[in-house]
């Protein structure tokens, strides 16, 4: 006696894309493919930076990075709802893929020639998002209110990166800028009862892309390294992987662990869905951007080690790393309700650095000798202070350990 095959899996029949959760938390091998396009979208960001070392570029790459990142975000919120390894999207994915490439290809331009095609790519990338979207949420009325209000704030935001390719200067920019805040606040005022993820799964894809960030910033020590090796490039560069993996540090240690447990522990539906858009994708785009300061930092201080860091990338090395750890501070409010006032101190200890980097303007190496130092204190502090914690959060199963949070 045979079984009947279901409507979705029956012969012949194309598998349909549906609205239902992930069976696992496993991140799969086409979404780490996916990541590694927005690796040379953020190395475009930086490269950006560095070609017009002044107030202005920083802000430009600063914003191409926002629209890049919220590009990425949907495709993390969309794996949370489809299998992206299933054919159709599979075949979807690899032409949103081939997108941004282009979009990133065009980042150097942005402001420039390349503004509308940058602009067409991009509508492409997020065209393809809200198809699949749509597509899976024909079956699920909460989800498709929510996909098409997204749409609309999609389709708001293409269009003035469209416009603001026929113009140039400050008016560019804040087309640029509108076309950013618009995109963003979106999911927030168009609702977030219908969005769907797997907490484990959406939590380790924010992992992984804060590593390939963290992997830009190694990368521009390479660039910024001159051909021929003397010891003050060895040892910015010795400097630069300490301040690397201080970062990494502070946030898988036990920042990581701790906030997956808590987005796991929330209520699925509203609840859930406002702390993974909040915590996640809101609250990690100042890391990311603040990481990728630091990688300008750095490659400019690769560059004239042994020579005062002009204005700009001094901010940026300095300025970068304490805007990644005024995100911790505020991912940690939005997560625990708490306060890290160790956190929010060293992000105002390095701020306060800045004038007398640039009054006294000593070595570039030695302004990178502080960074390192700073962050490295900020590690022992903590786990030192708080040994206990670290060890119960890192070493304990799960539900024991949030017992004694």
């Amino acid at each position: 006696m045979s079984a009947t095959a279901p409507e979705d899996t029956a012969p012949g029949r194309a598998p349909r894309v549906r609205a239902v959760p992930r069976q696992g938390e496993r991140v799969t091998p086409l979404e780490l493919f996916f990541d590694l396009v927005f690796v040379l979208a953020l190395t475009q960001c930086t490269t950006l930076i560095v070609r017009k070392p002044d107030w202005l570029g920083v802000g430009q790459g600063l914003l191409v990075l926002a629209v890049l990142w919220w590009s990425w975000v949907g495709y993390a919120w969309l794996t949370s709802v489809v299998d992206p390894e299933e054919g159709a999207v599979r075949l979807a994915i690899f032409a949103a893929m081939a997108a941004l490439l282009v979009a990133a290809l065009c980042v150097p331009g942005a402001f420039g020639a390349d503004a509308l095609l940058f602009a067409c790519a991009y509508a492409v990338v997020r065209g393809a998002h809200i198809m699949l979207f749509r597509l899976a949420s024909r079956d699920d009325p909460d989800l498709r209110h929510s996909v098409t209000g997204l749409a609309v704030s999609t389709a708001l935001g293409v269009g003035l990166l469209l416009g603001a390719a026929f113009a140039s200067g400050a008016p560019q920019v804040a087309l640029w800028m509108l076309a950013v805040a618009l995109d963003m606040a979106g999911p927030y005022f168009f609702g977030s009862d219908g969005w769907k993820l797997v907490p484990g799964h959406f939590a380790e894809r924010h992992g992984a892309i804060v590593i390939i960030a963290l992997g830009e910033s190694i990368v521009a020590l390479g660039v910024g390294a001159r051909v021929i090796l003397d010891p003050g490039i060895v040892v910015a560069a010795v400097l630069g992987v300490v301040i690397a993996a201080a970062l990494w540090w502070l946030y898988f240690d036990v920042t990581a662990i701790a906030a997956e447990r808590r987005l796991s522990r929330a209520k699925a539906g509203r609840e859930r869905n406002e702390l993974a858009r909040d915590s996640y994708s809101y609250l990690h785009f100042p890391m990311v951007a603040g990481i990728a300061l630091l990688a300008v930092g750095l490659k400019v201080t690769l560059e004239h080690v042994g020579q005062a860091l002009p204005t700009v990338p001094a901010a940026a090395l300095l300025g970068g790393a304490a805007l990644y750890l005024l995100a911790h501070v505020a991912f940690r409010l939005r997560n625990m309700h708490t306060l890290s006032r160790r956190r929010l101190a060293c992000a105002v200890l390095l701020l306060a650095l800045l004038p007398a980097v640039l009054v006294l303007k000593p070595p570039s190496l030695a302004t990178l000798g502080v960074l390192a130092a700073v962050l490295v204190g900020l590690i022992t502090y903590e786990v030192l202070r708080y040994a206990e914690f670290r060890d119960r959060i890192r070493h304990q199963p799960p539900h024991e350990a949030d017992a004694h949070a």
